[in-house]
């Protein structure tokens, strides 16, 4: 409206002088500017999370299932056991578990099964040489020496635990004792031989121990675990004429690196059923296998000769 002077107010907004339809369309596009604004923010805001690095779980089963992606190598710093763990992979023996860094199977026989951690361990600083520390051998050498040696000894006690019984033992005299040797089973027998005996075996251990040490000492970190200088090879005593091609060589030492791992499981149920039954191996099972009382005087269900 107008004043009685005929001019508008200078109060009245612009908006307020507009007729009401068109103050209420300046209304609505006002709003879908304001909507758009939103919408526009949201869809940068999209936009930028995508660039972002987000974490993605994958898995792998070996040779089984599908191989999961390289990822960098870790280094924490804090140890070289943290590093190795940190970069751990999947176990082609324990698929559902994971096998440290150190274990990446570039050494023969080598199949991811480190559930304690043995290898991530350093213990080449304990065994650098005697006389000025010269020679240094890599980690995963000095556990295979070890692997190897307790698994030769582990094989020699086995047939300790079963020649006996299957071939019978060694006689006796007045000056050891006519029983000294007719043990079959093995704990007993240990405390039954002579001192003498023990003590011969005990010597024969020590030559060969003194003389690995002094290979390990004169190859230094050229040393091949296990290597006691028998066998195929310039220089070596080879009483059976041994002469494998290179593969075939590496298929023999994969054969022995087996054959001590199953020997140290096998003297170990050996030593315990021995200890828990009393008798020898070979004793047990012929028990097993032999006719119960009961079944031979009842005789055969079908006439003798059928």
């Amino acid at each position: 409206e107008k004043t009685r002077s005929g001019e508008f107010p200078l109060s009245v907004s612009a908006a307020q002088a507009l007729p009401i339809p068109v103050k209420t369309q300046f209304t609505h596009v006002k709003s879908k500017i304001v909507k758009m604004k939103l919408a526009a923010l949201a869809l940068l805001a999209g936009s930028a999370s995508a660039y972002q690095v987000t974490p993605t779980m994958t898995f792998s089963l070996g040779k089984f299932g599908k191989k999961a992606p390289a990822k960098a190598k870790v280094i924490s710093g804090s140890s070289p056991s943290a590093d190795a763990w940190a970069n751990a992979g999947p176990s082609t023996a324990l698929p559902f578990a994971t096998a440290p860094a150190t274990l990446d199977g570039s050494m023969l026989g080598d199949v991811g099964f480190d559930p304690l951690g043995f290898s991530t361990v350093p213990v080449g600083a304990w065994f650098k040489g005697f006389d000025g520390r010269e020679g240094t051998l890599g980690d995963l050498t000095w556990y295979r020496e070890a692997e190897l040696i307790h698994g030769r000894i582990a094989q020699l006690a086995v047939v300790g635990f079963l020649a006996p019984g299957l071939f019978g033992t060694l006689p006796g005299n007045e000056w050891t004792g006519v029983d000294a040797y007719s043990k079959t089973n093995p704990l007993e027998a240990f405390s039954a031989v002579p001192g003498l005996a023990i003590l011969q075996i005990f010597l024969f251990m020590t030559y060969l121990e003194v003389r690995r040490i002094n290979i390990i000492k004169e190859e230094g970190e050229n040393y091949t675990p296990g290597d006691l200088r028998i066998g195929q090879g310039e220089g070596r005593w080879n009483p059976f004429g041994l002469e494998y091609s290179p593969e075939a060589y590496e298929e023999k030492q994969l054969q022995e690196l087996k054959h001590c791992r199953l020997a140290m499981i096998g003297i170990f149920g050996l030593w315990a059923q021995a200890q828990a039954s009393g008798v020898g191996a070979i004793e047990q099972l012929s028990a097993g296998l032999t006719a119960p009382d009961y079944y031979a005087k009842a005789g055969y269900f079908l006439p003798e000769g059928i």
